[in-house]
């Protein structure tokens, strides 16, 4: 049973300025999700997921459909705001989707096999995906061992502005709690500190932190759900309230319904959050395309 790659492309990059998951990194015109879907490709993975924007589906099947037919299996669902339990209403005022775990959940009909959860702004590299496909392909579908991948904080940082990062407690290589830090970044002399309310804290550069790359099976689905079936009915007024991924981790670790693999990557991390980090990327694609790490024109 090959296992599936849930691409979540459904933000807009308020910060980037643009819609970053079509923009063109590659030598030949690929973006980063042309490199995850390469890498998920090599390391066994059988069909991809796009969650998607209703505003960008159009454009965006417009371009994957024709370089992504005959390779892998392809599906797109949309995030919504209207996608949530029946007899709940929202705050009509409100505009931003319900976050990277009601992002997953929109896909649930479209998975039947172990799924990895990616961003599509977010460059994991080769070793990630054979380390987390690895560990899918021994998974059965109502499992509760899950998986995620860890990087050290100061190879996630952009030169260009704050991040947002699961900052990870580990024990025995499992993970133990994950906090959703939203504004981290670098200060002078390497100091790196995030900000909650208001105050600045500092933060440890060797600190692991989640890239929301996740391994679960699709008993995650089942489990999660009845999670935001709770969010949304505390929330459904709040105009920003958002319902992530480690929320949901943070309690199956708590309840002990599930555990959480903690698979280190020795791959560097690199992404697109603002206009300013796309130079860096496009040079850091271009190293690994001389070093023969990437073909020149990956889908030819």
């Amino acid at each position: 049973m090959k296992p599936t790659l849930l691409i979540l492309a459904a933000g807009i990059g308020s910060r980037y300025g643009g819609v970053k998951q079509m923009d063109k990194i590659g030598p030949s015109g690929e973006s980063i999700i042309d490199y995850s879907v390469f890498d998920a490709i090599r390391a066994g993975f059988g069909k991809v997921v796009f969650v998607l924007n209703p505003n960008i589906e159009k454009d965006f099947k417009a371009i994957y459909e024709p370089r992504l037919s005959g390779k892998i299996e392809t599906a797109y669902v949309l995030q919504e705001l209207n996608n949530i339990p029946e007899g709940v209403t929202f705050n009509p005022e409100r505009v931003k989707p319900w976050g990277t775990g009601h992002a997953v959940l929109v896909a649930k009909d479209e998975i039947d096999t172990p799924f990895a959860v990616i961003n599509a702004d977010d460059f994991y590299g080769q070793e990630a995906f054979q380390v987390l496909g690895g560990f899918l392909s021994n998974r059965n579908n109502e499992e509760t061992h899950y998986a995620m991948v860890g990087y050290q904080l100061k190879n996630t940082l952009s030169e260009n502005g704050s991040v947002s990062r699961g900052v990870c407690s580990t024990h025995n290589g499992l993970l133990t709690d994950v906090v959703e830090r939203t504004k981290i970044y670098k200060e002078e002399k390497e100091k790196i500190v995030y900000e909650e309310d208001g105050k600045k804290h500092p933060i440890s550069g060797n600190s692991l932190v989640s890239m929301n790359f996740w391994g679960f099976t699709p008993k995650y689905f089942e489990q999660s759900e009845a999670f935001f079936v709770d969010f949304i009915r505390e929330n459904a007024q709040q105009l920003k309230a958002e319902f992530y991924i480690p929320y949901v981790v943070n309690k199956l670790i708590t309840r002990g319904d599930a555990d959480v693999r903690v698979l280190e990557s020795h791959d560097q991390w690199f992404g697109v959050t603002y206009q300013e980090d796309k130079p860096v990327t496009i040079a850091n694609v271009k190293k690994l395309v001389k070093a023969g790490a990437y073909p020149e024109n990956i889908w030819k």
